[in-house]
């Protein structure tokens, strides 16, 4: 004989015959309490924590915001700027030279530094054309630094 569980009874049925009806109730599904107050403070705390945090990207456009900010804020001179531009080059050593009477330096002198400082990469003119920066990787003071200050002011920017 076939058996079927009726669920709104919670008995089996089957052969009458065989065995007494037995009524069982089911238990109700576990009922978690919480007062109106409660829920909606701790729902209150998971929106806070979770949807209002701040994402990355609005940092980093608020700090690339603040380094601009700073860049204008302090005016550079073109010598600075200069300077900059061969320190960024990584050399080695940055040097500083120009004339002792404190004149512009000319065709003559241009040549005479690229010839006595043949290890130099970059030559950069500033101040309108009162000085000159040379980056290099070679420590000139192992070559013709001695005569080149025979000629110019030179001042030695490597670690500054």
């Amino acid at each position: 004989m076939m058996r079927t569980r009726s669920e709104d009874e919670g008995t089996e049925t089957g052969d009458v015959s065989a065995s007494p009806r037995l009524r069982v109730s089911p238990s109700p599904p576990p009922r978690i309490s919480a007062s109106p107050p409660t829920l909606r403070v701790t729902l209150l705390l998971v929106f806070c924590l979770f949807g209002c945090g701040k994402t990355d990207t609005s940092t980093s456009v608020s700090s690339t915001r603040t380094s601009e900010a700073e860049v204008k804020a302090s005016p550079q001179s073109a010598f600075e700027r200069d300077l900059r531009f061969v320190r960024n080059g990584q050399f080695s050593y940055v040097w500083i030279f120009s004339r002792k009477d404190g004149r512009p330096l000319d065709k003559d002198d241009a040549a005479y530094l690229r010839k006595n400082a043949p290890q130099v990469v970059d030559w950069v003119t500033t101040d309108e054309g009162k000085r000159v920066i040379a980056g290099t990787n070679f420590n000139l003071e192992q070559g013709n630094l001695n005569l080149l200050r025979k000629r110019f002011v030179v001042e030695d920017y490597s670690g500054k």
